[in-house]
């Protein structure tokens, strides 16, 4: 008689342990950030109509920030145009207007764009403007 209790008793510890695996994961997948992808970079004297490097997003909202700006004329201001990388013609979303990251090497600009689905994105910077060429110190994507 002993052996068949030990024996439901392992098979039980079993399913009690299945079951809590399965939940914690099922925890870890909900709790994912919101966030979960970001790259940084610079740029130098990018001319008009200057496009990132791609990223991939699998839906979600999009944060871009520029930090410590500089143009080669007065304009001080940077717009910059969130694309998706399509067939086709790429949509363009709404422009961001930069203006704050020119007021000292570490001031901030930033634009946020709702989630347009799965794809995979960039951003161009002065699309459709002339001349002027701006550098920034420090650029991130999140993502």
């Amino acid at each position: 008689m002993r052996p068949a209790r030990l024996s439901n008793l392992r098979t039980s510890g079993r399913r009690i342990g299945a079951v809590t695996l399965g939940a914690a994961a099922v925890v870890g997948l909900l709790s994912a950030p919101a966030h979960a992808a970001s790259w940084s970079s610079s740029l130098t004297g990018a001319a008009p109509g200057f496009e990132s490097r791609r990223w991939f997003d699998s839906g979600g909202s999009t944060n871009i920030r520029f930090t410590g700006c500089s143009d080669d004329g007065s304009d001080r201001l940077v717009n910059v145009t969130l694309r998706k990388d399509v067939t086709g013609p790429d949509p363009t979303y709404v422009r961001a207007a930069f203006t704050n990251c020119f007021a000292s090497r570490t001031s901030t600009s930033s634009g946020n764009w709702s989630s347009h689905g799965s794809g995979n994105y960039y951003f161009v910077v002065n699309d459709g403007a002339s001349g002027l060429r701006v550098t920034v110190r420090s650029l991130t994507v999140n993502y």
